[in-house]
């Protein structure tokens, strides 16, 4: 299973929203200027994010975006059943069947035991994927360091002093 590049910019709209200012919502233009994206599309990401109850939207002149919950409660399988579904790797189309047509009994069997391995995989990623949240991601990439919240709306948040000094710790 390979994930959406919906997924991927699901995660990045989170990202962006963990560290916004919780006070200041963000604006639907400035996520869409900092990921280039098809501005339609990422309404569509942005809805089913409000839809699963990761992100709350807020309208009028000074609306946009913000998240629902904390970040230490936000789990990357929460945003990937948001933009992909359910995870299931295994379709099961039936070529078994097709191939082995001749052997139903076993073909059968086959198809079977290849699902429940399938199942138990997809089980163990989603645990594993359960239990990673958006806070995890943000303290590894930073380590120990505070990391202050900026508006991203603001166009000058790059030559923030804060965010310069902190960036120039991190080793890539």
């Amino acid at each position: 299973m390979q994930l959406t590049k919906g997924f991927e910019q699901a995660a990045c709209i989170i990202a962006l929203l963990a560290t916004q200012k919780r006070d200041v919502p963000l604006s639907s233009q400035m996520i869409h200027e900092r990921i280039k994206g098809s501005q339609t599309y990422l309404q569509k990401i942005m809805r089913k994010l409000v839809v699963a109850g990761l992100i709350t939207s807020v309208s009028g002149n000074s609306g946009g975006f913000s998240l629902a919950k904390d970040p230490k409660e936000i789990t990357f399988l929460q945003i990937i059943n948001a933009t992909e579904g359910d995870i299931k790797t295994y379709p099961d189309l039936g070529f078994l069947d097709l191939v082995f047509k001749d052997f139903l009994p076993i073909s059968h069997e086959a198809t079977h035991v290849i699902g429940e391995l399938f199942q138990e995989a997809d089980k163990r990623w989603c645990e594993y994927l359960s239990k990673k949240t958006v806070h995890d991601i943000i303290r590894e990439t930073f380590g120990n360091r505070q990391v202050k919240l900026v508006d991203w709306n603001n166009p000058d948040v790059t030559k923030n002093q804060e965010m310069t000094d902190l960036l120039k710790d991190i080793k890539y």
